[in-house]
């Protein structure tokens, strides 16, 4: 992961996004190029790019893609084409608050410098040194945010993952994952279990080739299998990213990351969430406001191969479930971590700076 770029922009103002295409991997490393705002719309829509914080980059650049073909002589054309983009490129994804950061900070850039009186020329090129910023951002956040948290795994001990949150899901380091790198890269010794988190496999897919790209030990079992390893002593840990964390810290992720934090709680193993300052979503009380995401049925009844269920059957798929904040041992941000979980200590760890 080193020499690879999950997400990169290719040439100026006037050149385009080029992505790792997910979906595809771990058998093929592929690239997809995207040139207009519904290609970025389609690649966060089929998880060829995924993980709140890249999802967040991408329609950043995403909206310096639609404004490409912006009137610049007209301030009126100009900024209904951004309404135009900024609203489209929402309706890609529900529930991965960074999507909706990222949008809601191009607009703001915009209007703010439309109200210092720039050009249009200028407004779009800042546009453009908004989205690396945003990117630049998130390489720092997470790299904090494994800081942190490697001060909270032990040496010789397995720690457990579910999904992916990893560089594959950010602009580089990742999350959940940046706390194992940065404990390995501080001298310890970690085994990592991996979920293989169904129905589309991203851990099996993509966290397990992620750390064999970095040469950490791991074993990838099925989600079914992750209270057994904890009851068998293999796991003291847990380390999980998150999509979207409302005000009294309850976190949703990935769906089965629910069940993980009850089987660790019943074997008194912490379980930590990992997530930068943008995935808080301070307007809602808490994770029964946030939008779950369902998806086509045939994730589960097809996958990756042949129909596995029969014709007609029903199917629920939500791709993302809420774990409670209780159950959180802890939140690590690039800004602290938040220990106990409650509205008091999200609100003085990221609420006072987001006012």
């Amino acid at each position: 992961m080193n020499d690879v770029r999950t997400l990169q922009w290719i040439g100026d103002g006037e050149g385009y996004l080029r992505l790792i295409d997910q979906t595809r991997l771990p058998g093929e490393l592929t690239y997809i190029e995207c040139r207009d705002p519904e290609a970025v719309w389609q690649a966060i829509r089929r998880l060829a790019v995924r993980g709140a914080p890249a999802i967040g980059i991408a329609a950043a650049y995403g909206v310096c893609l639609g404004m490409q073909q912006a009137d610049r002589s007209d301030p009126a054309a100009f900024f209904e084409r951004l309404q135009k983009v900024t609203d489209y490129l929402a309706t890609s994804r529900p529930t991965a608050v960074n999507l909706f950061w990222a949008i809601k900070r191009m607009i703001q850039r915009a209007l703010d410098l439309q109200q210092a009186g720039c050009p249009l020329e200028k407004i779009a090129e800042e546009l453009m040194a908004e989205a690396r910023e945003i990117e630049e951002e998130d390489r720092q956040m997470c790299r904090e945010i494994g800081r942190l948290g490697a001060a909270l795994i032990e040496s010789d001990s397995g720690v457990l993952t579910h999904c992916n949150a990893g560089g594959l899901a950010t602009a580089d380091y990742g999350t959940a994952l940046a706390v194992i790198y940065a404990a390995v890269e501080s001298g310890k010794s970690i085994h990592v279990f991996a979920d293989e988190t169904r129905p589309l496999l991203q851990g099996a897919r993509l966290t397990t080739w992620e750390l064999q790209q970095r040469g950490v030990p791991c074993t990838l079992i099925c989600d079914s299998m992750a209270a057994a390893v904890m009851q068998q002593g293999k796991v003291a840990a847990v380390v999980t990213g998150a999509d979207r964390i409302a005000a009294n810290g309850d976190a949703a992720n990935k769906i089965g990351t629910y069940g993980v934090a009850l089987a660790a709680a019943a074997h008194r193993i912490p379980f930590y969430v990992a997530a930068p300052s943008s995935t808080f979503d301070l307007s809602i009380a808490s994770g029964a406001e946030i939008p779950i995401e369902l998806r086509d049925a045939a994730e589960v009844t097809n996958g990756f191969g042949p129909r596995i269920a029969p014709e007609g059957v029903d199917v629920y798929n939500p791709a993302f479930d809420v774990t409670p904040a209780p159950l959180i041992t802890a939140i690590i941000t690039e800004r602290g971590i938040i220990r106990p979980v409650t509205a008091e200590n999200v609100a003085a760890v990221i609420g006072k700076s987001e006012e």
